[in-house]
């Protein structure tokens, strides 16, 4: 079954051909990060207008990508939420439209769950379950316990900044561009440890998450002027791959899981990634980077197997913007 999936949950306008849930024929990223770095951030109206743009170009590309038209899609794909309105609405609603248009099956996709779900397009055996998933993204830092295909427990997750967010802000205080985690990575690899300290929020007794701290205490540093740049971006990054990492591998000892599944933008994070194989009790998987940033091919993972199970999206349900796990 051919899957065309459209994501445009946030700055990212995405169109992608999947099969059977498993592989990606084609997966076509549009990104306006250089339209959104002078502002530090992503401008929510700028970011739907240019959706409005691009969607059309991206939606034909990836149809050509897998050597395929309209006529060989068996169903549709697009981001229910969470994510910006704007920017939600103009994917979600052309990817209605075309299943309208074509009378294909309609699948609206969790955001969150099309992360979790970029692990089963990586080449190898699947991921068993049970497993416990670590969503870490720009907007979201969750763990999740996953019993099976659709059966979701949020056991954690960030009480304030999510922990992409915290890259872009500790990258801000640093004078680095957006996005900030790829930038703070390259400048923590000139930087290495050093007599710099900064605090991890373990919040004891709980699995959850807190950056804001982290984020005040390079504020401090900053002002202070005692480190540099590079020494300041390595404990930042040591901060917040320790506490992520040490929470992940031991929730997933306590709940016996069968797998760790790696999810989200900060996903591509080189130490995350090392310090996850590490420490794990467990086979740890982790996408390749192209499917840990925002893409369309895992929206379209998700609708291969809510297909499967014979689930369908009403043609009235709409969009939604909220951390909601109630909605997958």
């Amino acid at each position: 079954m051919k899957v065309l999936a459209i994501e445009s949950s946030c700055d990212e306008t995405a169109a992608a051909v999947v099969e059977d849930g498993r592989v990606a024929l084609s997966s076509i990223v549009s990104s306006q990060v250089d339209l959104h770095a002078k502002y530090g951030g992503v401008v929510p109206e700028v970011a739907s207008r240019q959706h409005l743009l691009k969607i059309v170009p991206v939606i034909q590309e990836a149809l050509a990508a897998a050597n395929c038209t309209l006529d060989d899609i068996d169903a549709v794909a697009g981001t229910r939420g969470p994510g910006l309105a704007g920017s939600l609405l103009v994917g979600y609603n052309a990817a209605r439209a075309i299943a309208f248009g074509r009378g294909l099956p309609f699948i609206g996709v969790n955001h969150l769950e099309g992360h979790i779900y970029a692990n089963w397009l990586v080449e190898g055996p699947e991921p068993e379950f049970p497993a416990l998933c670590l969503v870490v993204s720009g907007g979201h830092t969750d763990l999740v316990f996953m019993r099976g295909h659709g059966q979701y427990e949020r056991i954690g997750g960030t009480r304030d900044d999510a922990a992409g967010e915290a890259f872009d802000k500790a990258g801000r205080l640093l004078g680095l561009p957006f996005p900030g985690g790829p930038h703070i990575a390259r400048a923590a690899l000139e930087g290495g440890p050093s007599s710099l300290e900064l605090p991890r929020a373990w919040l004891h007794g709980t699995f959850d998450f807190s950056f804001s701290g982290l984020k005040t205490a390079v504020l401090h540093t900053v002002r202070e002027g005692r480190y540099p740049v590079p020494e300041i971006a390595w404990e930042f990054q040591e901060s917040v791959v320790d506490v992520l990492a040490g929470k992940t591998a031991r929730l997933a000892r306590e709940l016996g899981a069968r797998n760790i599944l790696v999810a989200g933008g900060v996903a591509a994070n080189a130490r995350l990634r090392e310090e996850l194989l590490r420490r794990s009790p467990v086979p740890v998987r982790i996408p390749p980077p192209k499917f840990c940033t925002d893409n369309a091919a895992m929206i379209g993972a998700v609708a291969g197997f809510r297909l499967e199970l014979g689930e369908r999206t009403p043609p009235d349900v709409d969009i939604f913007t909220t951390n909601d796990w109630a909605a997958v």
